[in-house]
């Protein structure tokens, strides 16, 4: 191979790898986002069943309905 192509080849992959690298940190802070949200929403929702009675303490989840509702009929 010839050392010019060998030079523009290796530029094109450390721009790839910067734009990679770019994409990834982008991305691991938006999952970071997400993951803070969705605790958030849990926690709201938790509180928020909570106060409507639904939740049992020292219940586990499968034992928050009966055997004879759903989960949409127990709204």
């Amino acid at each position: 191979m010839d050392p010019k192509h060998s030079t523009e080849i290796f530029k094109l992959l450390e721009n790839q790898q910067e734009i990679l690298m770019e994409a990834y940190r982008s991305l691991s802070l938006e999952l970071h986002t997400l993951q803070v949200e969705e605790e958030m929403l849990m926690r709201k929702f938790y509180e928020f069943m909570s106060a409507k009675g639904l939740i049992k303490k020292g219940k586990k989840e499968n034992d928050l309905y009966t055997e004879d509702s759903s989960p949409s009929e127990a709204q």
